[in-house]
């Protein structure tokens, strides 16, 4: 396992069991991001980066008995909080590194991703993963609860301008991993950008 990779479970594994008590009121806005990519009933969809699966009801809400809803996470105690908070429920846990999914390419409708790209080691490879596993026109979705000026001062810190949320930067970086940008927002109360998968 890469240091990227170690870090990444070091520091979710740290915050795992209190996760979801330290933002309580995330629910509504993971709802509307959820139904920005209007999944239709049916649909396959993944849950990149699940975390405690908060996605994972609205995911399932959205697609129906008959969808297909995965979250995966690279951190066992992530998915050991999602099962404890009855996520599994919702749809299928995976532990499961995003960079090397393994799931067939094209077998998905679209994938879902909240504060996944911050913690992406290869940003560029790593969206072009989730681009292969999802088929032609299918939709990725890369959210935050917060937008990015109100995520940094929650954190401490400026935002720089190799932010890789930043819309400047993060059109190119999503068309060199064959997606297109088709909407973004990025305002006190959410961060949203969608992308098309391009062929």
């Amino acid at each position: 396992m890469s240091d990227d990779h170690t870090k990444v479970q070091e520091f979710f594994t740290a915050r795992a069991a209190d996760w979801d008590t330290r933002f309580p009121d995330d629910g509504p806005a993971y709802r509307a991001a959820v139904a920005e990519l209007s999944l239709a009933a049916g649909s396959s969809v993944l849950d990149a980066g699940c975390g405690t699966g908060r996605a994972l009801p609205a995911l399932r809400d959205a697609v129906g008995p008959s969808g297909v809803v995965l979250g995966a996470d690279l951190t066992p105690a992530m998915l050991e909080a999602a099962t404890r908070a009855g996520r599994g429920h919702d749809g299928r846990l995976l532990l499961a590194d995003v960079a090397r999914l393994p799931l067939r390419a094209r077998s998905l409708d679209a994938v879902f991703g909240a504060g996944l790209i911050a913690h992406l080691p290869e940003p560029a490879e790593n969206l072009s993963e989730l681009r292969r596993v999802v088929r032609p026109g299918g939709l990725l979705a890369l959210f935050h609860p917060i937008g990015r000026a109100a995520l940094a001062a929650r954190q401490g810190r400026q935002i720089t301008p190799d932010d890789l949320r930043a819309e400047a930067n993060l059109r190119p970086l999503l068309a060199r991993s064959g997606w297109l940008m088709t909407s973004y927002v990025d305002e006190d109360a959410r961060f949203l950008a969608l992308a098309v998968r391009q062929d």
